[in-house]
């Protein structure tokens, strides 16, 4: 806690470098996580439609398939958590179990249901014991799809005279592929091309995954985000580490199919709020550098930053987020993009 209290003390005193120097051209970008997703359920239309509100640069819908092939935002294909479909008894004989990516999951999954059956269900807020102000919102709004998604972000921008970006997010394409069968990759560039969503457009794909980036990346000139934690490796590439991936000739490799990564911020800040080797070499690399994932509540944040009354209650995020800057990102995930774009404004 000594080191982060250290490093605050002189970000407070410190010049932080001009935006330029900080970003592609300004300041770093706030991607919606989920949309906004610290004030209502994730992936839901009105948690985009709020972040868009706020000013957030790009909204990000992470991308499952429905059984007949649709592309709708979910956080995973394992919808008990984020939906009321165990209050349907229609869909009880769905439940099962299924080993995604390594680990046994039970419960209902997106790829089993078709799109007219996925909405009839309703979104639930996902940490609502983190979160209680976002379940008074449970069982309001549905499951959209990404064409809905779209449709939003046009309204929006003819309403509000800018530019609304897109940063989707391909969740699980080996196992979809594998399991049902599913090519989550082709469906995308079927879906941007019915939208008539260009490269030249503001979008980023990202993934966890390399070998989906890599065939994007031959078949389009989309932007692509290889993303990356502090723990595991992508699950296409068995044996192969993100800490490999991280290093100066793992970066390397990445730039010859992405243009950017989108790290944790573990890995982009020490122990002591300090920046890791990772933003510098990356640049070096040509590649964008994106943190993931600003979130207010205590639970999310180092001790040092972390304020009384629990878990939940809000710390110092802001601290946070200006350490973030100094290192040098790109652009920042965060739940509260209104905040997040607050604090840039104010750095």
């Amino acid at each position: 806690m000594l080191k982060w209290l250290v490093a605050l003390a002189l970000l407070a005193t410190a010049q932080v470098a001009p935006a330029q120097a900080q970003g592609q051209g300004g300041a770093p970008i706030v991607i919606a996580h989920r949309g906004a997703s610290g004030e209502r359920p994730e992936h839901t239309l009105a948690s985009y439609e709020r972040a868009i509100d706020q000013g957030a640069d790009y909204i990000e819908p992470d991308l499952v398939p429905t059984k007949d092939g649709v592309l709708v935002a979910r956080h995973e294909n394992e919808i008990s958590g984020t939906t009321d479909v165990a209050d349907h008894p229609e869909f009880a004989d769905r439940r099962r179990a299924k080993t995604v990516d390594g680990e046994l999951v039970n419960g209902w999954f997106v790829e089993d249901f078709t799109l007219a059956e996925l909405q009839t269900l309703h979104a639930r807020e996902r940490l609502p014991g983190l979160r209680p102000a976002n379940a008074r919102f449970d069982g309001l709004y549905s499951i959209p799809t990404f064409a809905q998604i779209v449709k939003l972000v046009r309204a929006k921008e003819a309403e509000t005279g800018r530019k609304i970006g897109l940063y989707p997010e391909l969740k699980h394409p080996q196992f979809l592929l594998q399991d049902a069968g599913i090519d989550t990759v082709d469906l995308l560039l079927l879906a941007l091309k019915k939208e008539g969503i260009e490269p030249a457009d503001p979008i980023f794909i990202q993934c966890f995954e390399v070998e989906p980036l890599r065939r994007l990346a031959q078949r389009s000139d989309y932007r692509l985000v290889q993303l990356a934690s502090a723990d595991g490796g992508p699950a296409d590439m068995p044996g192969t580490t993100y800490a490999e991936m991280l290093t100066p000739a793992g970066l390397a490799d990445i730039a010859k199919y992405a243009d950017g990564i989108g790290a944790e911020i573990r890995v982009l800040l020490t122990d002591g709020g300090s920046p890791t080797p990772v933003v510098a070499a990356a640049h070096a690399a040509g590649l964008r550098v994106h943190a993931w994932t600003l979130r207010p509540e205590n639970a999310f944040l180092p001790p040092a930053l972390q304020q009384p009354r629990g878990e939940a209650a809000p710390g110092n995020m802001a601290a946070l987020q200006k350490l973030l800057i100094a290192a040098g990102v790109d652009g920042i995930f965060t739940d509260v993009p209104g905040q997040a774009i607050a604090a840039r404004a104010a750095k």
